[in-house]
């Protein structure tokens, strides 16, 4: 069986235990050298996801994964997180993160350029619209694109920060947030 249809296997047994455990499947890829295979699985949920979900699917998609046998040969399952700088696979993704910071490179170069950083917009179709720190607004052929992450907005994490610490700050001088 191919790495491809082992991939699919491996992705549709994924989205289906995460789904039955209330996660999302963010992505699920075969790596690693054929003998000695690599699976790797991101999960998600809107408040973040636990070690106890990452245990929790790791345990379930690894007992279906050994009663279904499909895989010829010793395999590692890894489940985690996608992590701030989480991978955008589907066209949906930038539609849920219009207005987040991003960095997409494309397979052919678009006026001259496939590397592009800056600001998801929206989807228009099939593309992604984009305003690149470069080239300002583009549309990019989602059909192109081979990878693309979210970057961590530092500015906006720490204006976050403060925020909070402002908010704990009043609510402890207001005498809303004392320890009994």
């Amino acid at each position: 069986m191919g790495a491809g249809s082992i991939e699919e296997r491996v992705r549709v047994l994924a989205e289906r235990v995460a789904t039955e455990n209330g996660l999302e499947l963010v992505h699920a890829e075969v790596a690693g050298p054929e003998g000695k295979p690599i699976l790797r699985v991101f999960i998600d949920k809107p408040e973040g996801v636990t070690h106890g979900d990452c245990a929790k699917i790791s345990l379930h998609l690894g007992t279906i994964l050994d009663v279904e046998d499909f895989i010829h040969s010793a395999y590692t399952l890894e489940v985690s997180s996608p992590g701030l700088e989480r991978g955008l696979y589907h066209l949906r993704d930038y539609e849920r993160f219009a207005g987040k910071l991003a960095k997409i490179k494309l397979r052919q170069p678009l006026n001259g350029q496939r590397n592009f950083r800056g600001r998801i917009v929206g989807i228009k179709g099939e593309a992604v619209i984009f305003d690149d720190r470069t080239s300002g607004e583009v549309s990019l052929p989602f059909g192109d694109i081979t990878k693309a992450n979210l970057e961590m907005d530092v500015e906006e994490e720490f204006r976050k920060a403060k925020e909070r610490e402002l908010m704990n700050r009043t609510a402890d001088s207001t005498g809303t947030n004392q320890e009994l």
